[in-house]
């Protein structure tokens, strides 16, 4: 039997959370395929840390990009490491676009997403994640950086069910012991409202469709 080699990214990965000091946790669904949201998002310190962790678990990562930054010279490096274009302007197909990426995927495909979308503190988390994972019918892993006991990793995981108010009190209960290197900067997990739309001249709510699709910005 022949043993397989870990990667040097990996090896690097995990000697870089050793030397720093973090413990890692591992537990990632048992699919090849999932969406990872990464939490408390607080400071640039951020970034280092959650590719140390990706390494360290052997996680080639897949972020989503502007499909300009994938024209022109830099295209075959950006897509090199891991990205994924998307036409922006498209903003009702967006879910759509990457469900149908991952569906069409073989072997692992990991795709990450911080849904606070920001450092700063926000009342709400964006809501691509959530949807995208739905259509594509993967499971969400709840990926985790706790400063005060340096802690990292992927602590667990769900399949959403469509029921969104259910589903972020589980991603809630598992985030509530997390904290941030500035906790303060915590974004609310919760998702905005959406304004009541007229129905359209079929009938149907737009609202309704907007849930089949719904925004970027969430």
């Amino acid at each position: 039997m022949t043993e397989t080699k870990t990667p040097w990214w990996q090896r690097l990965g995990k000697w870089a959370l050793k030397v720093s000091g973090w413990k890692l946790i591992d537990n990632r669904p048992p699919e090849q395929k999932y969406l990872v949201i990464g939490a408390f998002h607080t400071t640039n310190w951020d970034l280092p840390l959650a590719l140390a962790l990706l390494s360290a678990l052997g996680i080639r990562p897949r972020w989503i990009g502007k499909d300009s930054l994938f024209r022109g010279p830099w295209g075959p490096l950006m897509r090199w490491l891991g990205g994924i274009p998307v036409k922006r302007g498209a903003r009702l197909n967006f879910v759509q676009q990457m469900a149908q990426r991952i569906k069409e995927a073989e072997g692992d495909f990991v795709v990450v997403i911080a849904p606070e979308g920001t450092r700063k503190a926000t009342d709400h988390w964006k809501t691509g994640f959530y949807y995208i994972a739905l259509e594509a019918g993967v499971p969400i892993a709840f990926g985790f950086g706790d400063y005060p006991s340096k802690t990292c990793g992927i602590g667990d995981y769900l399949y959403p069910t469509g029921d969104t108010e259910a589903d972020l009190e589980k991603i809630r209960a598992f985030y509530a012991n997390v904290r941030g290197k500035h906790p303060q900067n915590h974004g609310t997990i919760r998702f905005k409202p959406r304004k009541p739309q007229p129905l359209s001249d079929d009938g149907a709510s737009e609202a309704v469709k907007s849930d089949a699709a719904p925004r970027q910005d969430g």
